[in-house]
């Protein structure tokens, strides 16, 4: 991934989801290509487990959920390792994940952006994403913001 370019984007929103439903439980899955820089965002009831790379698992994944206070919230992962890679290659897997979070938001929110025309008031709803890890140090839950600072300009 590299900065969004709204271009580089295909949307495929899987049925029976639409651009109103679901709200809670709305599932993201964001992946991409290195050698063109395309981003693929999958927008359904549940995650699509076939565009996920097994050996790179290099996916965004996230969903709209409620917290405690019932108050609906974007909770992310990204699966830094379980212990299949070395502790130097799960900090750089790491690293490379917070580099590149910017622009996987960017992605889900800019192509969900009917959606939030249907629920504006949730552009102001928090995202927090959780990096997976085996090692204790690099298993993070990170504030990254509303949808409102990752919309693009149409």
């Amino acid at each position: 991934m590299a900065l969004f370019n709204p271009q580089k984007l295909s949307v495929n929103l899987i049925p029976p989801a639409t651009w109103a439903h679901p709200v809670e439980g709305r599932k993201y899955t964001l992946t991409h290509s290195d050698s063109t820089g395309q981003l693929f965002l999958d927008i359904g009831y549940g995650y699509n487990g076939k565009a996920i790379d097994p050996k790179m698992r290099d996916e965004v994944l996230a969903e709209w959920i409620k917290d405690p206070n019932g108050r609906l919230r974007i909770a992310g992962t990204a699966y830094v390792d379980g212990g299949e890679f070395s502790q130097t290659e799960a900090e750089a897997r790491l690293a490379v994940f917070k580099k590149e979070m910017a622009t996987a938001l960017k992605g889900m929110i800019n192509g969900d952006r009917p959606f939030y025309a249907n629920y504006p008031f949730l552009l102001n709803a928090p995202i927090y994403i959780q990096f997976l890890s085996a090692y204790p140090q690099y298993r993070q839950v990170i504030y990254y913001g509303t949808p409102r600072q990752y919309l693009e300009e149409a």
